[in-house]
């Protein structure tokens, strides 16, 4: 048997009045996903329980499979797990944006999508300001990346899982004079953050960046902190042997940490720019190795936190296009047994730029899978469908099964 798993970052969505009443979902084109629900099921699930943050990390850690009120302890030791980072039993991992705040908005969680080696430098700069010997600002991929505090026996850090940050995406053109870091810890955070602003402020990289009319990085937002988690390999739990494809450290750090491949794509960018047709092209490969191949796609999560729906529904169809029909294409010219899932991780709104906690839509066909009365994959098949799993970690093994 052959599954593969389809995740459309944050696709779900609210009713568009520009769109008469339908979601972008309904609104694109996707006559492959539609042929999943034809032949299939529909259903809902929530992956964001509603005392944890409605983010990725949550989200995907359910729709994977694992419980996350029980094996939650942050989105950046996700991250750093992406990049091989070992994290003892002492340390914490911090989220680090860079981040373009104007008169105290944000007005970028990006930094306008700032370059990989731009940020670099950037934080480059900031290690070399900060005195703290235990702390280690790690570069990532563009405006992600991550801050280490190595703690001791004898010096801990000072955090605790009472410490609260709040995402920068889901402040996007709102005031952040009252969602700086609290609790535990907060003013180690908050101090470098506010320091953060002199060492960028005549920074060459800035300096040249506005002369291109980019915008600048002006300070780093710290979030998303947490200590190693202690997930069960997949193939412990279901004898099934995984591969991830993503642009996004997050899910190749969930990969990581359940004993999953992370299979690397040449033009996945985790933004709308992302090369779908690659993607499509490795996943297919992927299939002759693997049991199970999990495709991430971040471009519509992306999308709405721009507020951009007619991105959103473009990337829709791209995903339907170049990753969802060759696919199930593939899989249907085989000759073998096997299962698609197309699912969100959780709904990204337009009209707020966020995420936000409730039910996603998901859609299954394949062996042993009897239609139901659905022909079309959307929120509203999903709300009407009595397949819903609240439990939304519950939807692997039942995929699986």
């Amino acid at each position: 048997m052959k599954y593969v798993i389809i995740i459309p970052d944050g696709c779900a969505d609210e009713s568009q009045v520009e769109l008469d009443g339908r979601t972008p979902l309904e609104a694109a084109a996707t006559p492959a996903m539609d042929q999943i629900a034809q032949n299939g099921i529909v259903g809902s699930a929530n992956h964001t329980p509603a005392h944890l943050p409605a983010g990725s990390s949550v989200a995907n850690m359910s729709l994977l499979g694992y419980d996350p009120i029980k094996n939650y302890t942050g989105r950046a030791p996700l991250e750093a797990a992406a990049q091989g980072i070992e994290l003892g039993e002492h340390d914490w991992c911090v989220r680090c944006n860079l981040v373009t705040v104007t008169d105290q908005t944000m007005t970028s969680f990006t930094a306008g999508h700032i370059s990989s080696p731009d940020a670099k430098e950037l934080l480059k700069t900031a290690q070399e300001n900060c005195t703290n010997p235990q702390l280690e600002f790690i570069p990532g991929v563009s405006y992600r990346n991550l801050l280490m505090f190595r703690g001791t026996p004898d010096s801990p850090a000072p955090f605790s899982s009472e410490t609260r940050a709040t995402p920068p995406h889901d402040l996007s053109d709102k005031s952040v004079a009252e969602d700086f870091p609290r609790g535990p810890g907060s003013n180690l955070l908050c101090d470098l953050m506010n320091q953060s602003t002199d060492w960028f402020s005549t920074h060459e990289v800035n300096n040249t960046r506005q002369s291109k009319d980019q915008l600048s990085a002006t300070n780093i937002w710290l979030w998303g902190l947490g200590q190693r988690p202690n997930l069960t390999a997949f193939s412990q739990l279901h004898g099934v042997k995984g591969a991830m494809i993503t642009a996004v450290d997050l899910l190749r750090g969930l990969a990581a940490l359940i004993g999953w491949d992370r299979i690397e794509v040449p033009g996945a960018t985790g933004y709308t720019d992302t090369d779908y047709a690659a993607k499509g092209k490795f996943a297919i490969e992927a299939l002759d190795k693997y049991d199970l191949v999990c495709v991430h796609v971040e471009a519509p999560d992306e999308s709405s936190h721009e507020g951009n729906l007619n991105k959103k529904i473009t990337s829709l169809e791209e995903i339907d296009k170049n990753i969802v029909a060759p696919v199930l294409a593939h899989l249907q010219a085989s000759g073998g047994k096997f299962r698609i899932l197309v699912t969100p991780d959780h709904p990204t709104y337009l009209s707020t730029k966020t995420h936000t906690h409730g039910n996603v839509p998901f859609t299954i066909c394949g062996a042993g899978i009897s239609a139901d009365q659905f022909d079309k994959y959307n929120e509203s098949n999903a709300e009407a469908s009595e397949l819903e799993m609240l439990n939304g970690w519950e939807l692997m093994p039942f995929f699986l099964k």
